[in-house]
């Protein structure tokens, strides 16, 4: 079976921007011209070199035809010490969210073989983080299973995270995080996934006004049938702070979605950056890695949508979009298909950005900024164990950017299960 992490050279190219086909078209011939195998690469069980594990960094930034511009960053791999603690750890899926009250960060994350939710803090902007405090415990104080996802700032020291399918209720905190308390939910549907922050709106005197939130659920469709899309997005607002809601709206525009990030923009428009389903011609594959982005911007509070504008087809998705004090908008993603693989035929894997300097309505790929990538240490099918899962980015009143997000390069050739790590870029804005 040819390895559903590696493309045809007409792939990449397809979905890389004009000026950069040169170089994918070098790398990649340079590969095959050498004797080099797509799927023989597991030779070496040694790890690629990686930035994480390092402090100092440099994150660049796309100059159309000319050299990338490299901007000084800081890199840290956050479950480092967690990881030295069992050679197990599964660390991903981290949730960032900046409470000004205290001029401290908390990060959520979903850790360990079982899973469980894990909360860590810091009062110096990101630089050192404290140990973990488990969302829930048992009456030893040991952790308990159990996934929560799309932390929530609600102001005032109150915080929101939800199951995956957030139809069982919510988890809330009143005390910065510190401690939580699960509230059930009656729903009218069964199953309700929600996998990012809920969009909160604020009103002059700094309280909540509204609540946005863009949930899917399968249409029904066989995962990896080509015979239809898999996914089906809505939206509901609230204006009580989540105690009841507005009726859903199966947005039309949004068949085809599944997790929606939002944001408003300057200028009072929903924007929505839209995880898509897997292209049909890449359906037997059968792994979401295929997914792509695009945006959907509403112009009146979430009542109707425009149509998709693709930014990428397919091996982009993950999105976590922040607005900046002059209007642009930065939006971070995973790159999990489309950089070319290695001379030796390992897939690449990254974190990127691109910038919206009109409300949404386009974005400069061009003068994308590249804040992570390394180099998977394993071909063929369980080649995904290396790549990178999810994406969340917070602008400190300083005006840096902290983007954490998930990376598996610790998986090795022979690795039975997916051991992911989370790590964490602070970084500016040229």
């Amino acid at each position: 079976m040819r390895n559903p992490l590696v493309l045809p050279l007409e792939e990449v190219i397809k979905d890389t921007p004009v000026k950069h086909h040169l170089v994918t078209t070098v790398l990649l011939i340079s590969a095959f011209s050498s004797g080099a195998s797509i799927l023989s690469a597991e030779d070496s069980p040694a790890p690629k070199p990686h930035p994480f594990g390092k402090r100092e960094h440099v994150v660049q930034q796309s100059n159309g035809e000319r050299e990338p511009i490299s901007l000084p960053a800081e890199i840290q791999w956050i479950s480092e010490p967690w990881y030295k603690e069992r050679s197990d750890e599964n660390a991903q899926m981290p949730y960032l969210a900046y409470l000004p009250e205290k001029d401290r960060m908390v990060m959520l994350v979903v850790t360990h073989h079982p899973t469980n939710t894990a909360l860590i803090f810091s009062d110096d902007r990101g630089k050192t983080w404290s140990k973990r405090k488990w969302l829930i415990t048992d009456a030893k104080g040991l952790p308990k299973p159990g996934i929560a996802l799309g932390l929530s700032n609600l102001g005032g020291g109150k915080l929101l995270a939800y199951p995956e399918n957030i139809s069982h209720g919510r988890w809330l905190s009143s005390d910065f995080g510190e401690t939580w308390k699960f509230t059930p939910a009656q729903d009218s549907v069964k199953k309700r996934y929600v996998w990012d922050p809920l969009l909160v709106v604020k009103n002059s005197k700094g309280r909540v006004s509204k609540l946005f939130e863009a949930s899917w659920r399968p249409t029904g469709v066989a995962w990896g049938s080509p015979k239809g899309f898999y996914s089906q997005a809505y939206f509901r607002s609230s204006t009580d702070v989540g105690q009841t809601w507005s009726d859903e709206l199966k947005v039309p525009q949004w068949l085809g979605v599944n997790e929606v990030n939002l944001i408003q923009a300057s200028n009072g428009d929903l924007v929505a950056a839209c995880r898509t389903d897997y292209p049909k011609r890449f359906a037997h594959f059968r792994t979401d890695h295929y997914g792509g982005l695009a945006v959907s911007i509403s112009k009146d509070e979430g009542k109707s949508w425009s149509g998709l504008k693709p930014l990428y087809e397919w091996g982009r998705h993950h999105p976590s979009m922040v607005l900046m004090p002059g209007g642009d908008i930065v939006m971070t993603y995973v790159v999990r298909l489309g950089m070319p693989a290695t001379y030796e035929g390992f897939p690449q894997f990254g974190v990127e950005a691109v910038v919206s300097h009109d409300n949404g309505q386009t974005w400069d790929k061009e003068h994308r900024y590249i804040l992570a990538t390394w180099v998977g240490n394993i071909t063929g099918p369980t080649a995904w164990f290396c790549s990178v899962q999810s994406t969340s980015t917070v602008l400190l009143p300083d005006g840096m950017l902290l983007t954490a997000f998930g990376a598996g390069f610790r998986n090795l050739k022979g690795a039975k299960i997916c051991k992911m790590d989370v790590a964490l870029v602070r970084w500016r804005l040229k």
